[in-house]
């Protein structure tokens, strides 16, 4: 409230004179006012029964569209490449954070099942948006236009689904391990897509070479990434410790080799987060044993008595037994605790500015609204088909929901298909009012979901 006020007492030309001298500027404003906000609408999102990413995208939504209230304030915000970039650090942090609490282990033992969910992610909604509801809801278009059509019905953001089992504690069930994993698979075929689509309307055709080539590189990136990276993991750690055992070297270690990894991921014309998610999995525990345990452990371990003899439990040896598991705990995820601070700062933004590319003028034309609800329909209908491969223990439901957001994905396929002139301004609407659906609908649902399925009990606890 504080930081509104001050807004309201000076004046955008005192904001632009103070930007003059610094090339931070405005940005310190904007980064202030999103953090302390996302702040206050989250545990409000969370107190009427919903997760707290959903707060952060309603923020955004309505910071967004401050305009249409004759506010211009804001408006720089969503277009400031700074912010953006801190956006796409915090994305990458998300997914960092959640190949850290996944072991490698289990997401191999969900294989099968996450193939078969990301290729039918792809396929089904590919099809009914090319073939069933482009041509049946929007008559008249070239077969390019349908072809993009579905190739952004395909799409899936895996970090708002992946943040909601995060924040609920959830990611050690088979659903969240096999969304994730059937978001990586569906990344890399919805990069194939989108290459072949964007060649067929650039050039006429399409090279079944250039095709080869991305599948190729996606998977030479991950299978040289996860496999290399965990034999020479253990190596890196005991040198650098050798060096400094210190907690900011374990630090450097893990957050550097996730930028790498993105920056890899990158070059090879693959999604970033998918270099970050692999950065993840390569750190377990047992690698990380040279490095000094958490000063909190150190400190409290010394404290406790030692084992008492058989037969003379007490109450002394349950309470120290406890506690001896607490940093037993404290000890293992250090890595993980070192991350999370700089993910309280970078991943409200991303989401934040997620919800400021929603545009509600798009809502205010009742047929468009109407069309883009048929084809959201749609979207989420081919991606509940694809929950269905994982089986009902897995929790089909959960699966398939979790696959449902587009988020920025969506509309990078989307921005694509109008840069090329494929796509109408009405058709890029209805795909902007798909995005909005499915990203702003899927939090609740799945909170929903995962508390009526798993009512009581977590792995790592709830995080805000």
């Amino acid at each position: 409230m504080m930081l509104m006020f001050m807004i309201m007492l000076f004046p955008a030309s005192a904001f632009a004179a103070g930007a003059a001298g610094s090339p931070a500027g405005e940005n310190l404003l904007w980064l202030a006012l999103i953090l302390m906000s996302a702040r206050l609408f989250a545990p409000l999102a969370q107190r009427i029964g919903f997760p707290a990413v959903l707060g952060e995208l309603l923020l955004g939504v309505a910071l967004g569209n401050m305009p249409l209230l004759g506010i211009t304030f804001f408006a720089m915000i969503a277009h400031d490449p700074l912010i953006a970039f801190i956006a796409e650090l915090g994305v990458i942090v998300l997914l960092l954070q959640i190949g850290l609490e996944t072991k490698l282990k289990d997401l191999v033992a969900v294989g099968p099942r996450a193939l078969s969910v990301g290729v039918i992610g792809i396929v089904m909604p590919f099809l009914l948006g090319a073939w069933v509801v482009g041509p049946w809801l929007l008559p008249g278009k070239d077969i390019n236009a349908y072809l993009f059509l579905g190739a952004t019905l395909s799409a899936t953001s895996v970090g708002i689904t992946g943040r909601v089992f995060r924040d609920m504690g959830k990611l050690d069930l088979p659903a969240a391990r096999i969304v994730l994993g059937a978001a990586v698979i569906d990344d890399v075929l919805g990069l194939v897509i989108l290459a072949v689509v964007s060649s067929l309307v650039s050039i006429g055709t399409v090279s079944a070479g250039a095709v080869s080539l991305i599948l190729a590189k996606a998977v030479l990136f991950l299978g040289g990434s996860i496999g290399i990276g965990r034999l020479i993991a253990p190596w890196t750690s005991q040198s650098l410790a050798r060096l400094d055992a210190g907690p900011s070297m374990l630090f450097a270690q893990v957050l550097s080799t996730a930028l790498a990894l993105s920056w890899l991921a990158h070059v090879m014309g693959l999604a970033p987060i998918i270099g970050a998610f692999a950065a993840g999995l390569l750190f377990e525990p047992v690698f990380l044993h040279r490095f000094e345990r958490p000063a909190i452990v150190r400190e409290i371990e010394p404290l406790l008595p030692m084992d008492l003899p058989a037969g003379e439990p007490g109450l002394e040896s349950g309470l120290a037994g406890r506690l001896r598991a607490i940093l037993a705990t404290h000890t293992g995820h250090q890595h993980e605790h070192l991350i999370e601070p700089i993910g309280y700062f970078f991943v409200p933004v991303f989401f934040v500015l997620t919800g400021m590319q929603v545009d509600l003028q798009t809502l205010a034309d009742p047929s468009v609204l109407a069309i883009g609800l048929g084809v959201t329909a749609a979207a989420v209908v081919g991606k509940l088909v694809a929950g269905l491969a994982a089986g009902r223990e897995a929790g089909a439901w959960l699966v398939g929901w979790g696959m449902v957001p587009r988020g920025e994905v969506g509309l990078i396929f989307a921005m694509t298909g109008r840069q090329l002139g494929v796509m109408s301004e009405a058709m890029f609407s209805v795909i902007v009012i798909m995005v909005i659906l499915t990203t702003l609908i899927t939090p609740p649902v799945l909170s929903h979901l995962l508390k009526s399925r798993h009512p009581k009990g977590t792995s790592h606890g709830a995080r805000s």
